[in-house]
């Protein structure tokens, strides 16, 4: 089985404020991202996709999703997860699929004891670029310049699960200002 590959140096870094793990569910490639807030703005911790071998049974490709997942919540320790909520899918067998995919993502964070927040699609482009139709190419675009990257993060289902994160960090600060008021 392969390791969740982290960015090198991006755990060992000095520990800021809230870290988020954002999670884009997907068979093919599970897209995660973990953003931390620091004194001098958010920044990506790493990011990066799941991606099992398409020639694995279904039920081995949900396994490698939730170890992999695991893995990660060991070595990065976030403090919370976003995860983006199911969308209307054309296809019942690749909605069916997502969800499943998506399952074996919070069973991995429901059992790492991680509070769980879901966001919609639309809430988290709206969160990113302040437009909730968005293409991608300008979420992507967003997420490189919030998180001051030096490209737009790669693969795409990292730089979605990057947005997901950076949703739940604004929507925690918002939280957390009107509490103070």
């Amino acid at each position: 089985m392969g390791r969740v590959r982290l960015r090198p140096l991006c755990i060992r870094q000095q520990r800021g404020g809230m870290r988020v793990l954002g999670i884009d569910p997907g068979i093919a490639a599970t897209g995660y991202g973990i953003v931390e807030e620091r004194a001098d703005g958010l920044h990506a911790v790493c990011f990066g996709a799941i991606t099992p071998p398409a020639s694995l049974p279904f039920a081995q490709r949900l396994l490698r999703i939730y170890r992999e997942l695991r893995l990660l919540l060991t070595d990065a320790r976030p403090d919370c997860a976003a995860v983006e909520a199911v969308f209307f899918a054309r296809n019942v067998q690749s909605a069916l699929r997502l969800g499943q995919a998506r399952g074996a993502a919070l069973l991995a964070l429901a059992e790492a004891g991680i509070g769980i927040h879901e966001y919609s699609a639309l809430e988290v482009k709206q969160a990113v670029t302040s437009y909730g139709q968005a293409q991608k190419g300008q979420v992507q675009e967003m997420v490189r310049m919030l998180l001051q990257l030096p490209g737009a993060p790669r693969p795409a289902d990292a730089a979605d699960a990057l947005a997901v994160a950076i949703c739940h960090q604004q929507a925690a600060r918002l939280r957390g200002r009107l509490r103070r008021s």
